[in-house]
């Protein structure tokens, strides 16, 4: 089951679309029609850092999507510090 919230990694067994394999959040399954063992889901791809970078919707099989845990992808997202750059006052 798919629900809001949920992040997945997205590739070839999801979709061939998926060439380049995506993390995907999820904002909702979409109630569009399609074929059976396929759905459509909004949601957002997310950058290297794993912040939102484009809202789209995907066409996959479910069965293909590989789940990841919220917290694993958290402990990867963490940015860090800013550098301070010393600055001359002339």
């Amino acid at each position: 089951m798919i629900n809001s919230g949920d992040l997945f990694h997205v590739a070839r067994a999801a979709s061939v679309q998926f060439v380049r394999p995506i993390m995907f959040r999820v904002i909702r399954v979409l109630d569009w029609p399609t074929y059976d063992g396929w759905a459509w889901l909004d949601g957002y791809e997310l950058n290297s850092a794993g912040d939102a970078a484009i809202r789209r919707s995907i066409f996959v099989q479910p069965a293909g999507l590989r789940k990841l845990a919220p917290e694993a992808h958290q402990q990867s997202a963490q940015r860090k510090p800013m550098t301070r750059i010393p600055v001359r006052v002339l």
